[in-house]
């Protein structure tokens, strides 16, 4: 695949409102977090934009980074690419040799599968034709979608299906790999999918969706631990904001975007109790919202790049230190005050 191929079928997820909230922390220059560079569109679009920046970018597919790197080329000498999941933040920005903490202006974090990943059949994220059950973000190691299906007890698939797809047949089809897989692993998707028309009432078939939608996305989330990996990503993103620092997050699952919703109601609330008539030093907000609940992609945008049709948008701003408040991102048994 060379680089024009790469630049051309890539559309970046709402690019331009992206810009309108990060833009003002990257207008006087400092470093930007692209923590899932994919296939570079995002960062491109930066590093054009704001001549003043250096981009640390991160991915755990070493196809995608090869394929940003030739596409960022033009802007070598300002970005640092690194191989690692994005809750990897710490080490990346230690390598591009910045302190984790309060060292950068923007964190861009566009989750759920890139585009690239999407198009190649043989990655097995597509349910819509045959292929290897793999699943892996990062081929070159961990369990593949195929193991999960093969290995796991039929409590933990349940689990898997029911929990990460929001599955209500999970029972039902975690007995049936169980069954099928005693006379033939799963090795292709259309094994499980064949499955899946089996195992789910044909009434839920015809007004559900796909079938395979919410299996092959829990396989997905447990395969690359995407949940785990976001939980541990997002309060690294945040840590490292400078004050003034804005960080946009893109999800595309509800399981995604309930995490971001809940960290960053978290860290935009009051810790002084409600009963109070005043803010006490050191317990205010330590980050302001930045957009109304989740903001999704217009009709004209997902015209243009239909996989924009999930999204869900949410962005913050730091407004405050935050280390006079202990643990930067402790767990509120308490009610904050609003």
């Amino acid at each position: 695949m060379n680089r024009e191929n790469t630049s051309s079928r890539h559309v970046p997820v709402l690019l331009r409102r992206a810009d309108e909230i990060l833009g003002p922390a990257l207008e006087s220059g400092g470093a930007l977090i692209d923590a899932t560079l994919g296939l570079g569109g995002h960062a491109e679009h930066f590093l054009r934009t704001y001549p003043e920046i250096r981009l640390i970018g991160l991915d755990r597919d070493t196809e995608a980074l090869r394929l940003a790197a030739d596409r960022l080329h033009p802007f070598a000498d300002r970005i640092t690419l690194v191989h690692t999941r994005y809750d990897g933040i710490p080490a990346a920005l230690a390598q591009a040799g910045l302190p984790d903490r309060r060292s950068v202006r923007a964190v861009l974090m566009d989750l759920g599968v890139s585009s690239m990943q999407l198009d190649e059949a043989d990655r097995g994220f597509a349910y819509s034709v045959d292929a290897p059950l793999d699943m892996r973000m990062d081929p070159s190691t961990g369990p593949t979608a195929a193991d999960v299906l093969n290995t796991y007890t039929h409590g933990d698939l349940a689990r898997v299906l029911k929990v990460y797809g929001e599955e209500r047949f999970a029972g039902r089809i975690a007995s049936e790999v169980v069954k099928r897989r005693d006379r033939q692993p799963f090795t292709t998707s259309a094994q499980l999918v064949e499955l899946l028309y089996d195992a789910i009432p044909a009434a839920t078939r015809r007004t559900g969706g796909h079938p395979a939608k919410r299996t092959f996305q829990a396989l997905r989330i447990e395969v690359n631990r995407e949940l785990e990996s976001l939980e541990a990503a997002l309060p690294a993103a945040l840590d490292a904001l400078e004050i003034g620092g804005r960080i946009v997050v893109m999800s595309y699952q509800s399981l995604e975007d309930k995490l971001v919703k809940q960290l960053f109601a978290q860290e935009s609330a009051s810790r002084t109790p409600v009963d109070l008539p005043m803010e006490l030093p050191g317990m205010g907000p330590v980050f302001r919202t930045l957009t109304r609940g989740a903001e999704k992609a217009t009709p004209d945008e997902i015209e243009e790049n239909p996989r924009a049709a999930p999204v869900r948008m949410r962005a913050v701003e730091r407004i405050a230190d935050g280390t006079d408040r202990g643990d930067s991102h402790p767990n509120r048994s308490g009610e904050a005050r609003r």
